[in-house]
């Protein structure tokens, strides 16, 4: 099972930088998740400021620098996971958290091609 497991942050709140500690945490943890095959790919976001949307409505294509003052939550860092079921994404996420401090991860399955249906050819679509 894939799964993306992400953070919530806040822009109006400034984060302190990482302490040399809790980067040696986090790299263990990286470490840990990696050997046992379960991380596939993670990263942190960029600011807002830094970013583009891209919008499509009835035709016509619009493209919007950030910042993106109406933004109430956006996505700080992710985790893209190759977990055996929920649970052990549960346990991943807290691993992660144990080491980031206060928060919250949100964890969402990643569907692909082996959570089709029997059968199913995406091709015929």
């Amino acid at each position: 099972m894939r799964v993306l497991m992400y953070t919530l942050g806040d822009e109006s709140t400034p984060m302190a930088p990482p302490t040399p500690e809790m980067m040696t945490q986090m790299d263990q943890l990286v470490s840990d998740a990696t050997k046992a095959g379960a991380m596939l790919a993670t990263g942190g976001l960029a600011p807002t400021a830094q970013g583009t949307k891209v919008s499509y409505s009835q035709g016509e294509f619009s493209v919007v620098d950030g910042p993106f003052t109406e933004t109430k939550e956006l996505v700080g860092g992710w985790a893209l996971m190759e977990v055996r079921d929920k649970e052990e994404a549960i346990e991943w996420a807290k691993r992660f958290l144990a080491v980031a401090g206060d928060g919250e991860s949100t964890i969402r399955q990643v569907f692909g091609p082996d959570d089709l249906p029997p059968g199913f050819d995406p091709t015929a679509l």
